[in-house]
Parts: structure tokens; sequence; C-alpha cells
């Protein structure tokens, strides 16, 4: 390999190689999801603010990225700046929050969705509840510290959630995001590879899952961007695909 792994990148592509969109339920649980549309369309409970448009009416999608902050974040920061688009983050806290507060901050402080992706990158599922809780509160206190402002969103590794899951996300006021897009960038460096496979699963209110630890990604997102702008699509953050309606704490969202 060109240059070496860090240790949690390679249980991220483990864990992320194991299933593309699992919903893991333990027992006889049966999990509920809410799709983009039906959280817009909801007439009771609060309503949020629009983003840069009404996703309604506009053909929206929200480009998301996990398991950072790393290396190759500023490059893919200042893409996004350049391409005026606003991402979600879902960041990792042990080795990765904790080792770059100043691109945490740069992430909030540039209009990006900080989101949480646990501390460790532990299968929540396999963990009881104060596990669940511990991987949770840690990363929603080290952001928090960095930008004064605990998440809203979560994502649990491997899309893996369960009841026990979503109890403790709600205690903590998280909303879980799962995805409809993915990429499989932990099994290529192809960039070109990376940018065809999201353009061939991308649809209105899609969710695209992307990791900007992977050497082929950053390099594919403004062939990406490029590509969807031109097929009429708008890039919204989680929230603003969701708005007006307002992220439910433990509620699990999925296109």
């Amino acid at each position: 390999m060109p240059r070496k792994k860090s240790a949690i990148r390679g249980r991220v592509a483990a864990a992320v190689a194991a299933v593309s969109l699992v919903l893991t339920v333990s027992g006889c649980t049966t999990l509920n999801t809410t799709s983009p549309e039906s959280a817009r369309a909801q007439k009771d409970g609060p309503k949020g603010k629009f983003g840069p448009v009404d996703c309604r009416k506009a053909k929206c999608v929200a480009l998301t990225f996990d398991a950072g902050p790393a290396k190759d974040t500023p490059h893919l920061l200042d893409i996004l700046k350049e391409k005026k688009v606003h991402a979600t983050f879902f960041l990792l806290g042990k080795n990765h929050v904790v080792k770059h507060p100043d691109l945490v901050r740069r992430i909030a402080d540039e209009g990006h969705e900080v989101a949480n992706h646990t501390w460790s990158h532990q299968i929540l599922t396999d963990k009881n509840e104060s596990e669940i809780r511990e991987e949770l509160s840690r990363t929603q206190d080290a952001i928090a510290k960095i930008t004064g402002r605990k998440p809203i969103l979560m994502r649990p590794p491997q899309g893996r959630t369960d009841d026990e899951v979503t109890k403790v996300s709600k205690e903590l006021g998280l909303s879980q995001v799962l995805w409809s897009v993915t990429a499989k960038d932990y099994s290529t460096t192809d960039s070109d590879l990376i940018k065809k496979r999201v353009l061939e699963q991308v649809d209105r209110d899609g969710i695209i899952l992307l990791h900007d630890i992977y050497d082929g990604t950053v390099p594919a997102v403004p062939g990406i961007i490029d590509a969807l702008k031109k097929r009429g699509y708008t890039f919204v953050t989680v929230p603003q695909l969701l708005a007006p309606g307002v992220p439910e704490p433990g509620t699990v969202y999925r296109p």
C-alpha cells in the first residue's frame, strides 16, 4: 500500500465492507424508518427553517462524509467551498475529533452540519446500554467543547441500530441518519469508479455516503458535484433535506 493506514481506518473499512446498508435488528425488533419526504410532510411537531431551497419543490440531495476528520479533510473543505456546497460530516471522536479540533471548528464555521459517528466506531447493537451511551456521549462532549454545540444527528457504524440504540439516541437528543447511496469507497482508490457508483444510484432526496479517510474519495467529489448539478440537483445538509420538519431524537431517517 502507498501509505500506512491507521488502525481505525482498517476497522472502518472492515465494518463498512461487511454491509452496504444494513438495518440490523436484535431478536424480533422491527425497525421503523422515516423518509425525508415524510419528515417534510408532517403537520404536527416543531417546524424548522428552510436552507437555500425548499426541498418539497426542488430536487435535493445530501452529501455526507463519515469517519473523519483526517488528512484529506482540508482539501475536501476547499472543494466544497469552491463549489458552494454544504455537507454533513459524521465525525469519529477518538483519533479524529480530538486530534483535529481546528478541522472540526472549520467544518462548523463553514456552514456544514457536524454530526456524531460514535467515539471508536464500535457496532452499537453489540453493546449494552451504558456502552452505547459512552460511545455517543463522549463524541457529543468532544464536539461541543470545540464548536459550542452538541450534534443533533448521529450515524450508527455499519448502519446497525435497534431499540436500545434508539432509546439512548433519543435520550441524548440524537436523530439517526442512514443512507441511500454508497460508493463503497473503502474498496477502491479509483476515483472515477467512486463517481460512477454514486451517479448510478442517486435519486431525489438521496443521502450519499462517502468517507473522507480513503485516498480515492476526495478526488471524486468535484466530478460528483458537477454531474449532479447538471442533472438539476441542489445540495443540502441533512437537516435542510428534512425542512420544514425538524430531526426528531431517536427517529431513524432513510430515503
